[in-house]
């Protein structure tokens, strides 16, 4: 199971440097950044670094590890632009990038900056149409999609990226219609959650690839929970794992048994500075004894 950090985007972007530079230094795997502009939350004034420009820099500066978006909203961007973006930073990065893109949801973003945010059913099917977009720009000398929402006419978009193919991750928890789209376009897959409900929905998951006739094994499986390294476990509407470094240790266990190949740890429980190499360095262990 590879094992990646996830800095959050309302720290500076030195503590975000550092923390990328520790994860490469040692033996992480990955590096995710999160597409958001505003808290999701009261704290309005908390600041947010951007996430293109952050994956931009941290490929820049920090050697080995992979990057990637988790998520990119799709209602945020044009998937032409958002092919073009990937495509640079995998460039940048010689190869270490993953495009990570969902279908969007935080309202107040979407309210504040005047973007739109139609009803899922909508959402969901601009995003089918975006991932056409962007794969076919990623994968093909020229692209042509002629859909309700998005119209791309024998696009090209050079240069192409590093890898053959670029993996594409999506963002989904919903079982009817997103793990849908993830068995059709994902060269892998993201959720929220704790090893049983991981299990359940990659469970789900391999089912819509049965019905398409696609080996569900050709999608990576990657999962997060807020992670607590030594300490009680935060009374929060969110996944939440570890207290002790056993609990932690048999969470791990979990998440491998769930079938997932990348465990991605939200840093906001670490610490800072080296209280939170010290953690890392201890979840680290437990993956990599």
């Amino acid at each position: 199971m590879r094992i990646s950090i996830w800095p959050g985007a309302s720290q500076p972007y030195g503590d975000v440097l550092e923390t990328a530079r520790h994860a490469a230094e040692t033996g992480w795997d990955g590096v995710w950044f999160a597409d958001h502009f505003m808290p999701n939350s009261a704290e309005l004034e908390r600041p947010v670094l951007e996430c293109g420009s952050v994956l931009a820099a941290i490929g820049a500066a920090v050697p080995r590890v992979r990057v990637g978006s988790l998520v990119y909203g799709n209602t945020y961007r044009h998937p032409a632009v958002v092919a073009n973006m990937a495509a640079t930073v995998d460039q940048i990065t010689g190869g270490r990038f993953t495009l990570g893109v969902g279908a969007g949801w935080q309202i107040n973003e979407h309210e504040q900056y005047g973007i739109e945010l139609p009803p899922i059913g909508v959402r969901i099917d601009r995003f089918v149409e975006a991932l056409q977009v962007i794969r076919g720009l990623l994968r093909e000398p020229r692209t042509t999609v002629h859909g309700k929402y998005y119209t791309v006419t024998d696009a090209v978009s050079e240069p192409k990226p590093v890898q053959t193919p670029l993996p594409v991750m999506i963002g989904a928890k919903g079982e009817k219609r997103m793990l849908r789209v993830v068995a059709e376009y994902a060269d892998m897959w993201n959720t929220w959650g704790t090893p049983d409900v991981i299990a359940h929905k990659s469970a789900v998951l391999d089912r819509h690839c049965a019905e398409i006739g696609r080996n569900p094994r050709e999608i990576l499986r990657t999962a997060q929970a807020l992670t607590v390294v030594d300490g009680p476990l935060p009374d929060l509407p969110m996944p939440v794992i570890g207290g002790s470094k056993a609990e932690l240790a048999e969470a791990v266990d979990a998440y491998r048994e769930a079938g997932v190949d990348e465990w991605i740890v939200p840093d906001v429980f670490l610490g800072k500075g080296a209280d939170r190499f010290h953690a890392m360095d201890v979840v680290l262990s437990l993956v990599r004894p």
